[in-house]
């Protein structure tokens, strides 16, 4: 299971959410790349960025930055989410050298074109689920829909996903733990791998989502807890490895 360092840009600065309200954002860096290259440091194996704008406006905003942080980093895979609506935003972060796209709203009101864009890329689309009370959310999470998660999670079996990263939005920033029975039962609903996020504080999380990773969980995306100093990345990374 991997460890995977977040950064969410935000007006080109690193920022974390509070269940994803823009409005209740932390600024931890104005050096997006210095960020990245403090996880690259501390041996991370990928980084997993947002563009918060570009998922609001359905747009990427914060492309540049991301382009600036693939090309300082053209061995590390790299996965974006954030404002990817379309075939040729994808290209874009492809030929930019980033290894996987996050497709989210798109997914959720246009299931089809997931398996369009894997298709046309095989191998580097990654499906962004974010559920509140089990519900799909889009928009940034500004709305949440009437689809339930697992529900949407199978329709892509067939499609060449490459992954799922599965958010619960309650626990996002908010460094109450992670959904390990919501997680697993993502896992378990379909043969895509899952990556889980949201909520992720300490040693414990990481132990509880090891525990259950041969459901079908292969990461775990880490944001305000690394920021914040309650979870050493090296670490976790090394108890998931099973080196002491």
């Amino acid at each position: 299971m991997l460890i995977i360092p977040a950064i969410d840009l935000k007006d080109g600065q690193c920022v974390r959410l509070r269940q994803g309200r823009m409005d209740d954002s932390t600024v931890f860096s104005d050096e997006p790349v210095a960020m990245a290259q403090r996880w690259v440091n501390a041996g991370c194996r990928r980084l997993h960025l947002v563009d918060l704008n570009g998922a609001f406006a359905g747009e990427p905003v914060n492309g540049e930055v991301v382009t600036d942080i693939a090309a300082a980093f053209p061995d590390l895979p790299i996965q974006i989410g954030g404002g990817i609506r379309d075939l040729e935003t994808i290209e874009h972060y492809v030929r930019a050298g980033v290894s996987y796209v996050i497709i989210g709203t798109r997914a959720v009101r246009e299931p089809e074109f997931v398996g369009e864009a894997c298709r046309a890329f095989p191998g580097k689309v990654i499906v962004g689920l974010d559920a509140k009370e089990g519900m799909v959310a889009t928009d940034g999470w500004a709305e949440v829909s009437d689809v339930l998660a697992v529900d949407l999670a199978r329709r892509f079996e067939a499609d060449g996903v490459a992954a799922l990263v599965y958010t619960d939005i309650s626990r996002d920033g908010m460094m109450q733990g992670v959904n390990v029975s919501a997680t697993v039962a993502m896992a378990e609903a379909s043969s895509i791998p899952v990556i889980a996020s949201g909520g992720i504080t300490d040693m414990d999380d990481i132990l509880a989502l090891n525990e259950v990773k041969a459901a079908g969980i292969c990461g775990a995306i880490t944001g305000r807890a690394i920021y914040e100093g309650t979870l050493d990345v090296a670490e976790a990374q090394r108890l998931c490895d099973g080196v002491s």
